[in-house]
């Protein structure tokens, strides 16, 4: 039997063992899925997740057995034979690559191996982990099959379910009941029925109600938690009503215009909003992308999702041409197909660059907008722009004040990059330079990358630095204050040497952090070039030079690449002399309303309040818990919680001694307490010296 035939054989042995050993395993959690699912939803979702299952399965019997490789036969050798002399690596090499005392040595490994009988290689069997595996999932697989099932296709002729609640002699009381809902047509769900008054529906359901009552009522409503009411209308029996729910909302039974014992009891129905599209761009990788010599097309990925369906697609190609305050806008949009499904889909388009006319110093901006099936209103959703710069050429002149300053200080104007060519020239010329010399050129790069760096630092905010170090620096190396200061005047006059102090809040963050990381390696760099080490400074002047370029092109976007968009006019107000809607700046002030002491005196009431037999003391009254509970239906749209307090104050109209119910709404008040001002920090000391200089000025002052 040969080595290789060895090695094959061990890692096939050590595949099936383990094979066995993940189906074992993950097995009966399969069955156990299927159960639940089928229980909860139905035969077909149950067979979807029994195939789901066998394929994730099998695609992790497939990475696990690729881990068991010729390499893993070769390091178990290795471990368990101590005679193979950790050679058994020997045996996958390719018989002419090795050398000669390789292929003695692999002579006689797979003599020793040929001798004695290879070791075991396969894993023991996971003996406790397949108990208790197949242990819970048989009692979950068990008890899914016992269960009830929860949902159930609407069916016209399903009985009514009958509720648990016990009957009191005398009154109506809710027998059968039936909740139908029917979720829009765009969301492709099917309709569903629930035994039980709550559920959770997608937004814009019609919900169809079916109870029955021994004895039969006069009248039923449903009244909800925003005071809204539904009447229900009998039919043999039977009493239905009908009702189209977008938000969320509670909602109780009300039999013969009074709360029954099941009208205590209030039902939540929460309403799932329908979430725009979500679009993210696949390719390119990068927000911009430089234009290459030669380049006609630039391909696009885009991929979107919904929760029930993606409607159409629409690519907008933004062409920015010109510079300055002359930029030209154009626009198109291109429909868009994708693959795949009708909740996930991928777009792809080659866009031709030729028919846009870009040329140098033009921009492309892309995005694409998806839509998705939501009727009648569909939501709109937007990539990030992903831009296609091609940039202007080199051998544009300076013109104007711009010009004049960058031929009257290039030193100051030098860049990082004339600053890394300079610093590689002194390197190369160390061995023909004296001492001195060489030491005074390293200084003098140095004092450049000082004056850079305190160029990009104005852009955090930074000061300038005195330029009496540089002064002082020129001095010893031969030049004047009046050479030193006078193109430096000349920029503070010109070229505006801290600029605007807002400007390091146009950066973002990560702009901003790019940056400073650029000014830390020039630091370094400078710090090398001061002390006559140009070779170790370069490595940080490479690194300085890489963050700046990140920087140019992170600010460059968008700054000057947009057209002019004014105001819509309205036309029906023009030369009508109608100034409705302006104010008068010579109007009087006038107070602002506090709308948040509604609720500051609320909240007060609740925790002074205490629960007496009678009922609540004095300091609140249920019956003015209509004034809270109107302020909050008027701002139901912009109060998080709006419903919950509502339900809140209609729990403590019901039961006004219940404490559980007003330190709930007193907390759901909480959230709403306007924040308090910040206090005034207190005065630091003066400190033993100040003190005694106060003292002193006040003796001082006294006749």
């Amino acid at each position: 039997m040969t080595a290789s035939s060895i090695v094959g054989s061990l890692r096939a042995s050590a595949r099936r063992r383990q094979a066995l050993s993940l189906v074992a395993l993950w097995l009966p959690w399969i069955f156990a899925a299927c159960a639940a699912t089928w229980r909860a939803v139905g035969a077909g979702a149950a067979a979807a997740v029994l195939v789901t299952g066998i394929i994730a399965l099998a695609v992790l019997m497939t990475r696990a057995a690729q881990r068991l490789d010729a390499a893993w036969v070769a390091r178990q050798l290795d471990a368990r034979r101590p005679d193979l002399e950790d050679s058994a690596g020997l045996l996958l090499a390719a018989p002419g690559s090795a050398g000669s005392l390789q292929r003695l040595q692999r002579t006689r490994i797979e003599r020793r191996l040929a001798d004695s009988p290879p070791p075991d290689l396969r894993a023991a069997w996971p003996g406790r982990s397949l108990a208790l595996s197949w242990t819970f999932a048989a009692a979950i697989t068990a008890a899914a099959l016992l269960t009830v099932p929860q949902h159930r296709t609407a069916a016209p002729d399903q009985p009514l379910a009958r509720p648990t609640d016990p009957s009191t002699p005398g009154s109506p009381q809710l027998v059968e009941r039936q909740l139908e809902i029917v979720p829009p047509a765009y969301t492709g769900l099917p309709a569903r029925i629930e035994n039980a008054l709550d559920a959770r529906l997608p937004a814009g359901s019609r919900l169809r109600w079916r109870l029955r009552f021994d004895p039969q009522p006069s009248s039923v409503q449903l009244v909800f938690h925003d005071q809204s009411q539904v009447t229900l209308v009998a039919a043999d029996g039977e009493w239905t009503a009908q009702r189209t729910l977008d938000r969320s909302a509670w909602y109780r039974i009300v039999l013969d215009g009074e709360a029954s014992a099941q009208g205590k009891s209030r039902h939540r129905l929460e309403v799932i909003a329908d979430q725009p599209p979500s679009v993210r761009v696949v390719a390119p990788a990068q927000n911009v992308t430089l234009h290459e010599a030669g380049q006609q097309r630039w391909s696009l990925q885009f991929e979107a999702s919904d929760d029930y369906g993606l409607g159409a697609a629409r690519l907008h190609v933004t062409l920015a041409q010109g510079g300055g305050e002359n930029v030209t806008v154009t626009e198109r949009v291109l429909l868009m197909r994708g693959e795949g499904d009708r909740r996930q889909r991928r777009y792809s388009h080659r866009l031709d660059l030729a028919p846009l006319g870009l040329a140098a110093g033009d921009d492309v901006i892309v995005r694409m907008s998806v839509l998705d099936t939501r009727s009648p209103a569909p939501n709109e959703a937007r990539s990030a722009s992903v831009i296609l710069r091609w940039p202007p050429g080199s051998g544009e002149e300076p013109t104007g004040m711009e010009g004049m300053v960058r031929k009257t200080l290039p030193a100051y104007f030098r860049s990082q990059r004339q600053v890394i060519i300079d610093t590689e020239a002194l390197v190369a010329e160390r061995a023909r330079l004296a001492a001195g010399r060489f030491a005074s050129r390293s200084d003098e790069i140095g004092l450049d990358q000082r004056l850079l760096r305190l160029r990009y630092g104005q852009f955090l905010g930074e000061e300038a630095e005195d330029v009496g170090d540089a002064a002082d620096h020129e001095h010893e190396a031969g030049a004047t204050d009046a050479e030193v200061r006078a193109p430096i005047e000349v920029l503070e006059q010109f070229g505006h040497t801290h600029d605007i102090p807002e400007a390091a809040t146009l950066l973002d963050r990560e702009t901003r952090e790019l940056l400073r990381a650029a000014l830390n390696e020039m630091w370094q760099a400078e710090l090398h070039l001061r002390q006559g080490q140009p070779a170790r400074a370069l490595p940080y002047e490479y690194r300085a030079l890489e963050r700046i370029k990140q920087v140019q092109q992170a600010t460059r976007i968008y700054l000057a690449r947009v057209g002019l968009e004014l105001p819509p006019i309205d036309e029906n107000r023009r030369l009508a002399g109608d100034a409705s809607g302006v104010r008068n700046r010579g109007d009087a002030l006038v107070a602002s309303s506090n709308d948040d002491a509604l609720v500051t005196e609320w909240w007060q009431k609740l925790g002074e309040s205490s629960p007496s037999r009678d009922g609540m003391t004095a300091k609140l009254s249920v019956s003015d818990l209509g004034s809270l509970a109107g302020w909050i239906r008027a701002r139901e749209a912009q109060l998080p919680q709006a419903m919950e307090m509502l339900v809140a104050i209609d729990a403590l109209n019901d039961e006004p001694q219940c404490d559980a119910c007003r330190q709930q709404l007193r907390a759901l008040l909480w959230t709403l307490l306007p924040q308090p001002a910040t206090a005034p920090g207190s005065r630091p000391t003066a400190g033993p010296s100040g003190t005694t200089y106060l003292d002193a000025l006040q003796s001082e002052a006294r006749p």
